[in-house]
């Protein structure tokens, strides 16, 4: 059993800092002609449904209360986005920038925590690299998963990603459904490439890496496309009162950073049960945490958490396979708080 951390402050910067992602209409066609592109805006919709959400037992065995409770009006106002009658495709638009320095906490109060620890990061340096993960990121950039439900259903996506880096400027161009979501297992040479400069910074052979990233999903003829939706805290039922708000960007539909950042770290293949579930990789978490699922795949009892494995780590204890190593760097690189607590 790892000995208690001595760092009760400890936190690390995230390495993977994506903006938000700008949402474009065009057509597939005319795809890289900014003259054929225009911004895409929320606009509001107000619909009258039907009720169908589950009824108590009493209303459901008298047909009366029934007939009385379904002719009430369900009145929504939603924001929507869609494409323009004239397009087929969204753009989405962001950048991606992979900071090095893994290896020195933004905060630790601890001087002999922090030499254990940096040596316990330099041994993973000096035996992988950051290859594995930097694969992993470069294929979930590859494969367009930052899209999320605006890939279902495309019929072609193509990524662009540009390094813009001074005297560093370089270009790839992917076609996604080459790529797939479910695993990793795939030699592609331009993912190769854009892997090893992501891997050299977060080994901290240069400072910093700056890519841009620009999305086509061809997804048909004036459909919605799906920015992200904002978080209603206010959840009182005020009349009138809008129902979902879609993030904007100065008026313009957009992303949350947060999800993109989600999707590039969804590389963890490697939580127990991963052969018996049909969930595919999760987002790097401490408790591999789903919470549209409501499943936490890393628990403290599996001893398969980030605390339980981070605590051997740091300290300079051997963890019993090199998976598990890459799962707490890649927590490291997504950064938080994980001092430990005075308290019981």
């Amino acid at each position: 059993m790892a000995k208690k951390i001595e760092a009760s402050v400890l936190a690390f910067e995230k390495k993977l800092v994506p903006s938000d992602a700008i949402m474009y209409g065009t057509t597939w066609q005319n795809r890289n002609d900014k003259s054929h592109q225009s911004e895409l805006v929320l606009r509001e919709k107000s619909v009258r449904g039907t009720i169908s959400n589950r009824l108590k037992k009493a209303l459901q065995s008298d047909p009366a209360k029934l007939d009385a409770e379904v002719e009430k009006a369900n009145l929504q106002r939603v924001d929507n986005c869609a494409l323009n009658t004239d397009q087929d495709t969204l753009k989405l638009h962001f950048s991606l920038k992979v900071l090095s320095g893994v290896q020195k906490p933004s905060a630790c109060n601890s001087e002999s925590f922090l030499q254990t620890y940096q040596q316990a990061v330099k041994d993973y340096i000096d035996a992988f690299g950051f290859t594995e993960l930097a694969h992993r990121y470069a294929t979930n950039l590859a494969n367009g998963r930052f899209l999320w439900r605006n890939r279902v259903g495309a019929e072609n996506i193509e990524v662009e990603i540009k390094v813009l880096n001074k005297d560093q400027e370089t270009s790839w161009t992917f076609n996604s459904h080459d790529f797939s979501t479910r695993d990793f297992d795939h030699s592609d040479s331009a993912v190769a490439e854009l892997a090893e400069k992501i891997a050299q910074t977060l080994a901290g052979e240069q400072e910093f890496l700056l890519l841009e990233v620009t999305a086509y999903a061809q997804v048909g003829l004036a459909q919605d496309v799906y920015p992200s939706e904002e978080l209603v805290l206010d959840k009182s039922n005020a009349k009138g009162q809008k129902s979902k708000i879609l993030y904007n960007v100065d008026g313009i539909a957009a992303m949350h950073s947060q999800k993109i950042g989600n999707a590039i770290r969804s590389i963890d293949t490697w939580y127990p049960d991963y052969a018996e579930v049909e969930t595919g990789p999760i987002a790097i978490e401490p408790y591999g945490a789903v919470t549209n699922l409501g499943k936490a795949y890393r628990t403290p009892k599996q001893k398969a958490d980030f605390f339980t494995l981070f605590d051997r780590f740091s300290q300079g204890e051997a963890l019993e396979n090199e998976q598990d190593q890459h799962y707490v760097m890649a927590v490291l690189v997504r950064g938080g708080v994980f001092g430990e607590s005075g308290k019981d």
